[in-house]
């Protein structure tokens, strides 16, 4: 006889009829799990496979091969892409070829800093030679397509169709971009994905402003995230490009000794009336005021003081970025061609290619507090070790190819660079995919409900 409260807890009955009661439920919620899932992929709702091996499709695909990606790019009529860039552009409803493709005007002025849709496109329409050499090519079947790509030239109808939300013209630009939405949503191949394996270029920081929510599950080719919340535009899925510079390249930078040759200390031209980050270009206007080897000056973008820009960064050591209405702007492309060490003045920048290029390597970075200290940041470059500027001026040499838009299109340019990038996102868009296929609700299940 065990003392009275001793009893031994495997003889209890109250919990043994407990534990029997827990078993019977866990059993029977298994077999109901087993039986909704086998329905689900008898009816084909459930892909088993993609739960299973999805991260394996992942690795299987385009990035693990040396082929190109073959992009299937959407034949929209000129008024949404080429005949932005002129009216002798804008006859006939057929799409653009590589016969009737127009050349970006020489004289683009700023305009051309937004035209990255425009390269890109001109890319898949080259059928030159060194098809094989280059990161991307044109299918006419969308079957065997990697990735689709939609020609909207998104940049070029804000500068054309109106620049603020009041100007009538910008109604041109809203109905463009719902016309671009209606017909991806009429596309079997954007319903398939969702848009996921899609390419929409969106590089102006007022592209696509009136539906861009509606295309945020897309790969989206911007300069920078300063427009767009986190939910819509991230590094996960979306490439960041490079501004076209606007400034000539240097190409003749070889000088006995580069250092003394180039006699301004620190380099900014531009409009010091910007946005959100790009106001401390007023409040820096104030901090190098009076400083001789300092060429800080208030312009605006006309041809006349692109030219003088371009001269102007040929003669200095370093050339000044902060932010404009959004993080990035041209300037540092310009100043890259230009073999002028970047002085990059950010607390949030996205780079192009930076899981490619290491930034460090030829520019410098202050943060904002450290740049509206007085004489801070110009006393740091005039204590910088003149060899190690020499290491970045050669780097730059090196590197400035990779931000060249050009046609037909070279290896290791800027497009052949974005094409990359593109191929390095689609793992996780397939990814997304699959995953999204084995979670979608079955629909005898959304009507028991």
């Amino acid at each position: 006889m065990h003392p009275e409260g001793d009893v031994p807890v495997s003889n209890s009955p109250i919990l043994f009829s407990e534990k029997k009661m827990y078993g019977k439920a866990a059993i029977c919620l298994t077999l109901v799990i087993i039986f909704l899932v086998s329905c689900s992929i008898y009816i084909g709702n459930v892909d088993i496979r993609s739960y299973f091996f999805s991260l394996q499709s992942a690795q299987r695909s385009i990035c693990a091969t040396d082929r190109p990606l073959r992009v299937y790019m959407y034949d929209l009529p000129p008024k949404f892409n080429v005949a932005m860039m002129g009216r002798q552009y804008a006859g006939g409803a057929g799409p653009v070829t590589t016969e009737n493709l127009p050349m970006w005007p020489a004289n683009g002025g700023v305009r051309r800093q937004h035209s990255v849709e425009y390269w890109l496109m001109a890319s898949l329409l080259y059928d030159g030679e060194g098809g094989e050499e280059r990161e991307a090519v044109r299918v006419s079947d969308p079957e065997t397509a990697d990735a689709f790509f939609v020609p909207f030239f998104s940049s070029l109808s804000v500068n054309t169709h109106g620049h603020n939300m009041t100007d009538p013209e910008t109604e041109v630009d809203r109905q463009l971009q719902a016309d671009v939405v209606n017909f991806l949503r009429q596309s079997k191949y954007y319903q398939r994905s969702g848009g996921r394996d899609h390419i929409i270029p969106m590089t102006h920081p007022n592209a696509f402003r009136f539906h861009r929510q509606q295309l945020n599950a897309s790969i989206l080719i911007v300069v920078d995230f300063g427009r767009y919340p986190r939910n819509m535009s991230t590094l996960s899925k979306d490439v960041v490009s490079p501004y076209v510079h606007v400034v000539e390249s240097f190409t003749d930078d070889d000088p006995l000794d580069p250092y003394e040759n180039r006699t301004t200390l620190l380099f900014f031209r531009g409009n010091t009336v910007r946005k959100d980050e790009g106001k401390i270009r007023v409040k820096l206007a104030k901090i190098f005021a009076g400083i001789a080897d300092v060429h800080y000056e208030k312009s605006a973008a006309t041809p006349s003081n692109i030219k003088r820009s371009t001269k102007g960064m040929r003669l200095s050591k370093f050339c000044l970025h902060p932010a404009g209405d959004t993080p990035s702007s041209c300037r540092l492309f310009d100043a890259i061609v230009s073999h002028c060490v970047p002085v990059i003045v950010s607390d949030r920048i996205e780079l192009p290619f930076e899981d490619e290029i290491d930034y460090t390597e030829f520019s410098i970075f202050f943060s904002m507090k450290e740049a509206l200290e007085p004489g801070y940041l110009v006393n740091q470059l005039r204590q910088f070790p003149k060899d190690r500027w020499v290491e970045m001026w050669k780097r730059l040499k090196q590197i400035s190819h990779y931000y060249e838009f050009q046609y037909p299109p070279e290896k290791e340019d800027a497009v052949y660079m974005l094409w990359r990038q593109v191929k390095h996102k689609l793992p996780g868009v397939e990814l997304a995919i699959h995953r999204n296929r084995r979670l979608k609700i079955p629909d005898w299940w959304r009507r028991r409900r």
